[in-house]
């Protein structure tokens, strides 16, 4: 496989990274979740990650705008990748999210509807609860203001992962803490604070498009209870589907070894 090539959008108000893969003729697009660094920087462990749907499809991963604001809230990240996708001239996708990438998908799913034709939501949630908020991402942004960068990143991997994953990924979050810069600090902080108080519940009802839930009864950071609350708002429209896994952490979406499987069965049955 190739190495993959990041690429840049440009719009009058800001830049956008994003790379690609796959040849297929449909557009499966990906919104990557809260994330200390860029993942553009594991563009190629992404692409390999999600090779399975390179000849079905191809694949877009879009990073958020580069230019932040001081404020940043969700709904406005989902306005600028819906001006990167119009952009790109992209019409009708598939789009999935991840935790915070499927908060941006909902809103851009709510807003745009003839915009996207399926859409797929991981381990995310309609609404960020105070308490949730105040327990993990408030204490990360804490951190990140303190530069705590080894606490940061175990403290992050210590909710997303399964205990014996976190554990065998301790040295890695450890090693990879080293390569974190203030400019990587600045931006999570920003994109962190963009969950307090989101809360889209009330519009779930304007998706049209059929929409698969994935979720984790074990997920630490978001709870299982976002996932089954987001599916009471959408089972009962044609092509939903639903799945929660059961030890294998808020990043199922990494985890899981029949995750890409899923997502691919849905997309062609």
């Amino acid at each position: 496989m190739k190495k993959i090539q990041i690429e840049t959008i440009k719009t009058e108000s800001f830049t956008m990274d994003y790379f690609k893969f796959g040849h297929g003729k449909e557009v499966f697009v990906i919104l990557p979740g809260l994330s200390l660094q860029s993942v553009m920087n594991f563009a190629d462990m992404i692409a390999e990650a999600y090779q399975i749907l390179a000849n079905n499809f191809t694949v877009y991963v879009f990073d958020r705008r580069k230019e932040l604001p001081a404020y940043y809230s969700v709904e406005m990240m989902a306005q600028d990748t819906v001006k990167a996708f119009r952009a790109l001239g992209m019409n009708r996708i598939i789009l999935f999210g991840a935790s915070q990438g499927g908060m941006i998908a909902m809103r851009i799913a709510i807003d745009q509807p003839e915009l996207v034709q399926k859409l797929i939501l991981g381990s995310t949630s309609a609404c960020v609860e105070e308490a949730q908020y105040k327990k993990k991402v408030e204490k990360w942004i804490q951190m990140a203001r303190s530069r705590k960068k080894t606490e940061l990143c175990l403290a992050i991997g210590e909710f997303l992962y399964p205990k014996h994953v976190f554990e065998q990924s301790r040295g890695i979050l450890v090693e990879a803490a080293k390569s974190v810069t203030d400019a990587d600090l600045h931006r999570f902080i920003i994109l962190a604070e963009s969950l307090k108080d989101f809360d889209t519940t009330m519009d779930l009802a304007k998706i049209t498009c059929p929409v698969f839930v994935i979720g984790s009864k074990d997920d630490r950071v978001l709870g299982a209870d976002a996932t089954v609350r987001i599916t009471e708002h959408l089972n009962k429209r044609t092509g939903f589907a639903f799945y929660m896994y059961d030890g294998y952490g808020h990043a199922a979406y990494d985890t899981a070894p029949d995750y890409k499987e899923r997502i691919l069965h849905f997309l062609i049955n």
